[in-house]
């Protein structure tokens, strides 16, 4: 039998290995920009083209490389940050496994120009696909001119899997984010397609977090600091008013290396409690300092995920800052010791007497013996209006009550079967078999979604010019993500101008919207560009989600009988009236035998 195991062809493994490192457009930015500050770059410029697709430059003024270093950093595991097993337990550099550049050049065509101080002459190299095409001598600047063209352009399958530009170029910003708000001291640039999206100078935490976040979140923040023997807690929190439905802007670095914990947010979050909604989320820029010895950031390829020694402590230190941080700032509700809390009053004159009150009773009442007119069940007096729509309603129903002369007596006998508000949320129906609980905001929410779907289908949504125009506060990224469907937002009876640092002003709103409820509409508009759940859901139906979300009925709003009769009505007209358009069901069916089970036990 002949052999059946053989070793890949080197280009083959490398693009496989790849894999791992290199995903997206967002991959290889993270990979270069780590790279550029282990360099020691004082200012760093990332160049885009096509959210990365077709061009992703960093341009760095760091140590640079050495002939021989700029072909040997192309090598597989070749790296000048660890040199034995003991140095992957005290590692203070971002990378440190070798693996980022030669993946990168496995799957694109790379072209490199670097030079170190003490050189008259810096290098070029030209790779595609890990095969080196040319490396001589050229002149260029101290530092490192790294681009990277046509990514997977030898892989076509993965470069079909890359979502639209809007969700590949939202990944590239985060990813420059978490590497400008980790080293506010390091000046960045961020460009794509011409257009600058950031530009920041070297400077303090606090101002690189509002220029990058927008000139509104200075008054937004509250210093957190906190340093014990097992951790150093430092940063910024958001104030309670700041949260927001959708989540908020929330950052955690160990050791200025950017990772996700859901456990440390737990924590964070905690000291919010009773100071925010449960569905509102605060934002965060907060900075652990730990021993190297105690966290192991080798778990994961992105390493956005660490172990820490003792979670447990680190939670509870951190939960605790949280909370020292808001009351220090009299953010959190605190008890005031010294207020006077005896009652002030003012003595009569000495010539006035005190009358007691005089309570008017009937004597004549009897709890057991009700009149109709005194009856808690007495049904109330129908307005003509009531009284049409209840007409209207059992007039195509087999279930039609018996035949009533008096109106005022078929609202009495009927009024059993009409919708009931329940806690201002939910509506309660009659029906044969039972009853049927309506959650009142996901049914309006269904009704709006495939009421605004069909007006763009059929190009009927028009434009509506508002009074005056409206400034809306919005991050300097995610004024980038609406710059890249601004085309779309335009074509659908938004008409936005002036694209500025930290606002945008809107001339034009679709005329099915509210313009009091835009601010809350655009973040979920944002909400669901970043949403990794809802990349594969075209742009209009997601318009559509986050119009109806922001001007649906909202639970806690009092509903009269006409009006939960309407919304019962429009959503069984519904093509899917039993789904909201996130997939949450809108209705419960209970059975009237289920019912009566619960008073058997």
């Amino acid at each position: 039998m002949p052999d059946v195991i053989k070793l890949l062809p080197d280009h083959v493994a490398s693009q496989i290995a790849a894999g791992e490192v290199v995903q997206r457009p967002a991959s290889v930015v993270k990979e270069l920009l780590e790279n550029a500050v282990d360099a020691k770059a004082k200012n760093v410029q990332v160049i885009l083209k096509d959210a990365g697709r077709t061009l992703i430059q960093v341009i760095d003024d760091g140590i640079g490389m050495n002939p021989t270093d700029s072909k040997m950093c192309f090598e597989k595991h070749a790296t000048s940050k660890i040199k034995s097993v003991d140095d992957l337990f005290s590692i203070q550099t971002k990378g440190f496994r070798g693996e980022a550049m030669s993946s990168i050049a496995a799957v694109a065509q790379v072209e490199v120009k670097s030079r170190t101080t003490n050189e008259e002459l810096g290098t070029r190299l030209i790779i595609e696909g890990s095969e080196i095409k040319l490396n001589e001598p050229c002149p260029t600047l101290n530092g490192t001119n790294i681009q990277v063209k046509n990514l997977f352009y030898n892989v076509p399958a993965r470069r079909n899997f890359l979502k639209s530009n809007a969700a590949e170029l939202r990944r590239v910003i985060e990813e420059f984010l978490r590497v400008a708000l980790s080293h506010p001291e390091i000046g960045m640039k961020l460009h794509h397609n011409g257009n600058e999206i950031h530009n920041v100078i070297g400077q303090s935490l606090r101002q690189r977090i509002v220029a990058i976040m927008g000139k509104n979140y200075n008054e937004k923040l509250v210093p957190i600091e906190e340093d014990t023997t097992i951790i150093k807690v430092s940063g910024f929190i958001g104030k309670p008013e700041a949260a927001r439905k959708t989540r908020g802007e929330q950052y955690f670095f160990v050791n200025n290396r950017f990772i996700k914990s859901p456990y440390l947010n737990h924590a964070v979050v905690k000291a919010y409690e009773e100071l925010i909604a449960p569905d509102q989320h605060p934002s965060y820029f907060i900075y652990l300092t730990v021993d190297p010895a105690t966290i192991d950031v080798n778990i994961h390829p992105t390493k956005t995920e660490i172990k820490f020694e003792d979670e447990r402590a680190i939670y509870a230190i951190l939960r605790s800052a949280s909370k020292q941080s808001l009351g220090r700032y009299n953010i959190a509700p605190t008890l005031d010791f010294e207020q006077e809390t005896s009652f002030e009053i003012t003595p009569l004159p000495k010539d006035r007497t005190i009358s007691p009150p005089n309570v008017k009773g009937d004597p004549d009442y009897n709890p057991f013996h009700l009149s109709s007119a005194q009856s808690d069940f007495k049904a109330k007096k129908a307005s003509s209006s009531d009284i049409l729509a209840l007409e209207n309603m059992y007039k195509n129903t087999n279930d039609s009550p018996d035949v009533v002369n008096d109106k005022e007596e078929l609202m009495e006998v009927e009024e059993q079967r009409l919708p009931y508000q329940l806690h201002k949320k939910y509506i309660i129906n009659h029906i044969k078999s039972g009853f049927i609980l309506i959650d009142q905001q996901k049914a309006h929410e269904r009704i709006l979604f495939e009421r605004y779907i069909q007006k763009i289908a059929n190009n009927a949504i028009s434009a509506q010019q508002v009074l005056f125009p409206i400034t809306i506060e919005l991050s300097n990224q995610d004024i980038a993500l609406l710059q890249s469907v601004s085309k779309q937002l335009n074509g659908m009876g938004f008409d936005i101008s002036e694209f500025g640092q930290g606002s945008i002003i809107i001339n034009a709103i679709p005329s099915v919207m509210n313009e009091m409820n835009l601010q809350h509409a655009f973040e979920l508009i944002l909400s669901s560009l970043a949403d990794e759940d809802q990349i594969s859901i075209r742009f209009e139906e997601k318009l559509a989600r986050s119009m109806a979300k922001a001007e649906c009925i909202k639970g806690g709003r009092s509903l009269s009988v006409l009006e939960m009769q309407n919304l019962i009505d429009e959503l069984f007209a519904c093509e899917q009236p039993f789904y909201s358009p996130a997939g949450k069901p809108t209705t419960v069916n209970v059975p009237l035998e289920e019912f009566e089970k619960k008073f058997d036990l």
